[in-house]
Parts: C-alpha cells; structure tokens; sequence
C-alpha cells in the first residue's frame, strides 16, 4: 500500500472558499476516478492557510491507471481549468508514503 500525502497551502482567507469551490467542483470527479480519500482536512492550528488529503493505492501501478483517468476525466479537467482563475493557490507539496510493516490501515 501507498500513500499520496498532499499539502496545499491557499492565500490568507481564501481556504473556506478554496475547500467549497472544490466541494461544488472536484471531489465528486476526483472520488469517481481516485475512489474515496483516506484523509481529507484542513489545518485548525499551524499553518491555518492549508489542507491536506490523502489518497490510498495498492502501488504505484494502481495510482498511475487512476490518475491518468481522472486526468482524462472533462469533469477534472474543468475543476483545474477554474481553480486555476480563481487563484486561490498558492503552492502545493506532494510525498508518496509506504505504510509501515505494522501498519493495517
């Protein structure tokens, strides 16, 4: 099992907006292709201007079919092509993790 750990930062007093635009717009697409996120949540305490989800695969191999069909998805595509004009982002980091031996998650 992997896991890809995404962490997008937003504009200060735009992550409610941000989290809403994506609700209304992309998780319905994202979930249809990526399935349901293991995390999805936005910072209370910290860097209060970001969020981060969490999407579970079964391998690299699993994650590069799902991804590339979302990325077909004209849903998905629409999202990006809106997210970008609103301009709410402003960075984003990516880490693929490996669950520990120990881990039944």
């Amino acid at each position: 099992m992997i896991y890809d750990h995404r962490t997008y930062t937003f504009r200060p007093g735009t992550i409610m907006k941000a989290l809403a635009f994506y609700k209304e717009h992309g998780y319905e697409a994202q979930v249809r292709n990526l399935g349901k996120p293991f995390l999805y949540a936005y910072t209370d305490v910290g860097d209060v201007n970001s969020y981060v989800h969490i999407w579970a695969y079964e391998d690299a191999a699993d994650r590069a079919t799902k991804r590339a069909a979302m990325q077909a998805d004209p849903d998905w595509q629409n999202y990006l092509k809106m997210s970008a004009e609103n301009g709410y982002l402003e960075s984003q980091v990516n880490k693929i993790l490996v669950a520990a031996p120990f881990f039944e998650g």
